[in-house]
């Protein structure tokens, strides 16, 4: 196989491992969506709550896993505090004032995160070596780093055990009754409050480990929150309330915005992968603006 077939591939399998992790923030997103039909614009300050809470919980000593467990502690109480005092009491208000509290919350996350812990960026150290894996370069010609390699696979294994929670399950089909009629769902016994405690606090902890992988590789700064910003092409593309269509959304924004870097991003002075997959996601509004996997809007005039 020829070495510009090889650096193709090299660079493809980079994007998409990128790409799951792209995937993992954006099904943040999807669970709260899928909840509410809200758009939960804190999911960006949640990530970066999450992994510098957890670093900060390492600074006083806690061991890793140990700091990892109280860390999901925390965010589960994150989840539960935000879906009682905050979605409850806003629970039949329009979906714009939902939209503008979850904004408002995401500065509170910020400014707790930051008066708790500061404001200085951390490095987290997962133990995982950012070194090509020998083996692969070895076999096939390809470099692939470790840490991208776990932190692909971590990622993959979170939205496909989430994808079979919320579409195998009972708490699935519940979760798609209260999505598709909550007024239904709850007049044949479906606790509607469950759910949402339920949906905040695993968005909670899909927070915190994709803001481990985003902070091994970037480290911890407040540069996370902008995550929610590239999880918005992947929602665009797989279709707000897909599950499934946040794994492929992902896949395709890390695959493409990788490509179009080495291969376009010469002739336009580089850095095009910070905007690219917004010019992908404009298309696709153009084109199918529900997503590929997103429900046809059908609106009534």
């Amino acid at each position: 196989m020829g070495s510009e077939i090889l650096f193709f591939f090299e660079v493809l399998v980079g994007g998409l491992l990128a790409g799951t992790m792209y995937s993992l923030v954006a099904l943040g997103f999807v669970l709260i969506y899928k909840a509410s039909a809200t758009f939960n614009f804190a999911q960006g300050a949640m990530v970066f709550f999450a992994v510098l809470s957890f670093v900060g919980f390492m600074e006083l000593g806690l061991p890793f896993f140990l700091a990892f467990l109280v860390t999901i502690g925390l965010m589960v109480v994150v989840g539960l505090s935000t879906e009682r005092l905050v979605l409850r009491p806003l629970m039949n208000q329009s979906e714009d004032t939902l939209l503008m509290a979850t904004i408002g919350l995401g500065y509170v996350l910020e400014g707790l995160a930051q008066a708790a812990w500061g404001v200085e960026v951390r490095r987290l150290d997962l133990g995982i070596p950012d070194f090509p894996i020998m083996f692969i370069a070895d076999s096939i010609g390809i470099f692939i780093s470790a840490l991208d390699l776990t932190a692909g696979a971590v990622a993959a294994f979170m939205v496909i055990s989430l994808a079979v929670l919320f579409t195998q399950t009972k708490i699935g089909l519940g979760l798609r009754a209260v999505a598709d009629d909550p007024g239904a769902a709850s007049s044949i016994g479906i606790p509607l409050k469950h759910i949402m405690l339920l949906v905040w606090s695993a968005a909670g902890v899909v927070a915190l480990v994709a803001g481990c992988l985003w902070g091994a590789r970037a480290g911890v700064q407040f540069a996370l929150v902008d995550l929610a910003l590239k999880a918005l092409p992947v929602l665009i593309i797989g279709g707000f309330s897909s599950i499934p269509g946040a794994i492929v959304g992902g896949l395709i924004i890390g695959s493409t915005e990788k490509v179009l870097e080495v291969y376009i991003g010469p002739f336009f002075g580089g850095a095009i992968e910070g905007w690219a997959p917004y010019v992908l996601a404009v298309f696709f509004l153009l084109k199918r603006p529900e997503g590929l996997f997103g429900e046809k809007i059908i609106r009534r005039v």
